[in-house]
């Protein structure tokens, strides 16, 4: 039996790889053939993702697949809740508004005066970021009508980017139900919702499941790249669906932290979790591969670093992200403490500035250095970490041995350990391509290489270490302490 090859196009919100997964039957194994950038591009006053660059990235990943023999398939996850428009002539009609983009900004007032809060958290079940997507379509229907009304549908990135591949127009689960336009219960689009806000439901095509569509790539896309009987599988495209399917867990009740720009910290249910306290905690409820539930909070991840190395980058000075940790290391421990949920944190700009600024607002002095900022930003995710788990505890009623963390945050050794030093629970880290795995996984699903999504996390556990890092029990007292002081700078903003 000749090994099942599979090419995951994972798309992040700064960079993108295509990587193969060659599947022998009892272990996957990972190679990354192809990296890029991904970057934003102001025009006109809106800052957009360059939708055409990306989608030549895919050709040129699979242009190297053939050169290594060819994949069997592909599978696109990408970042939730932006999506690009096609005219009835199938083109597409601007490059897809990146999440960051300020249209948004003090949206939801103009939004919750047609469709109140409540009303909305109680239908789709998702945690209220200005970013969603019901408020971007709302602002395209208030802001840029032109757009909509010659817009035939409206596709999510990896349902934009299957479309350029294959010809076919579909609306994958996972990806559709991070942007608060989903009945949560029924799984359908809601259409209630959108009729009030103006928006057109002909946008949206019906859902599919991940693993639902197999579709061949066009004539010739297939001739250009040089490759033959290669089909384009609708994963579990969304890129926090993907990693969560890949976690390792033996038992069905576990939390986990996809760590990345973003750490999503939560867990998987079989159903949603909608109700006044899960609304009022900010809990939302996307969809899983397998028909599950990921009850999950959206936490700022390691963007706070991406983004402070940047802006040293622009003052000429370089770190990489291993000196960058020492320096953190070698700082003390517990001195600056932010929320790194504050809206001024959202945009991108000079990060290590408005640290500081948070800093000084809250009666704690000012981190000066690189290694002061960075430990800051650390033990501040490990704390806004042990909150969220209190909260997942709480609103579910379950206690959980250990924290999964899984994604390219594992890489970050100091978080993993801080993480458990301040939640006091084992955390088990990795695999640390995540994304990459659970894509690949359903495209095993799919293929009729693996049975469903049990024992692809078996074939996950054998195939990739993990790291164990148990709590540091003499530093109980200083996170205690900490926290205390993490609570009282929360509940004053």
């Amino acid at each position: 039996m000749s090994a099942y090859k599979a090419l995951a196009m994972d798309f992040g919100a700064s960079s993108g790889r295509g990587i193969i997964g060659t599947f022998d039957g009892d272990k996957l194994t990972l190679s990354e053939v192809h990296r890029f950038a991904n970057n934003s591009v102001e025009l006109a006053g809106r800052l957009t993702w360059d939708a055409p660059a990306l989608y030549m990235e895919i050709l040129n990943a699979l242009s190297k697949c053939a050169s290594l023999g060819g994949v069997s398939s592909v599978g696109i996850d990408t970042w939730g809740v932006d999506y690009g428009y096609i005219d009835k002539n199938g083109h597409l009609l601007s490059n897809p508004v990146h999440y960051r983009d300020s249209r948004c900004d003090n949206i939801q007032r103009e939004v919750f005066s047609i469709v109140p809060w409540e009303e909305l958290y109680g239908v789709t079940g998702i945690q209220n970021l200005q970013f969603n997507t019901i408020y971007q379509l709302y602002c395209d229907v208030t802001r840029d009508p032109h757009i909509v009304t010659a817009a035939d549908k409206m596709l999510f990135m990896p349902d934009l980017f299957f479309y350029f591949l294959t010809g076919s127009i579909g609306c994958e689960y996972t990806i559709a139900s991070t942007g608060a336009i989903l009945d949560a219960k029924t799984r359908t689009i809601a259409r209630d919702i959108l009729h009030k806000l103006g928006i057109k439901d002909t946008l949206f095509t019906p859902i599919t499941e991940p693993g639902a569509d197999a579709v061949p790539l066009k004539d010739k896309v297939a001739a250009a790249v040089g490759l033959s009987g290669v089909r384009a599988i609708r994963c579990a495209s969304h890129d926090t669906a993907s990693a969560v399917l890949s976690v390792p867990a033996k038992d069905k009740n576990f939390a986990y932290i996809s760590s990345g720009t973003w750490s999503l910290l939560g867990t998987e249910l079989t159903s949603p979790l909608i109700s006044d306290a899960s609304r009022n905690a900010g809990f939302t409820n996307e969809g899983g591969a397998g028909g599950t539930i990921r009850f999950l909070k959206n936490i700022a991840g390691l963007w706070l670093e991406q983004e402070s190395r940047r802006q040293w980058e622009r003052e000429g000075k370089k770190y990489s992200y291993d000196e960058l940790s020492e320096l953190a290391m070698a700082s003390k421990p517990l001195k600056f403490i932010i929320d790194p949920d504050d809206a001024r944190f959202t945009a991108p700009g000079d990060m290590p500035k408005r640290i500081a600024e948070f800093c000084r607002e809250t009666g704690q002095g000012t981190p000066e250095t690189p290694g002061e900022i960075v430990r800051c930003i650390f033990d501040s995710l490990a704390l806004r970490y042990r909150y969220t788990l209190t909260e997942v505890k709480s609103l579910t009623g379950q206690d959980f041995p250990h924290i999964h963390i899984v994604g390219g945050g594992v890489r970050e050794e100091p978080l993993s350990r801080l993480a458990a030093d301040a939640t006091g629970t084992p955390v088990v880290a990795g695999p640390v391509e995540a994304t990459a795995t659970g894509n690949i996984a359903v495209q095993l699903i799919a293929a009729g290489e693996l049975k469903d999504i049990a024992e692809a996390r078996e074939v996950i556990s054998r195939s990739f270490e993990t790291k164990i890092y148990e709590p540091d029990k003499s530093t109980s007292g200083a996170w205690d302490d900490a926290y205390a002081r993490f609570l009282d700078i929360i509940k004053r903003r």
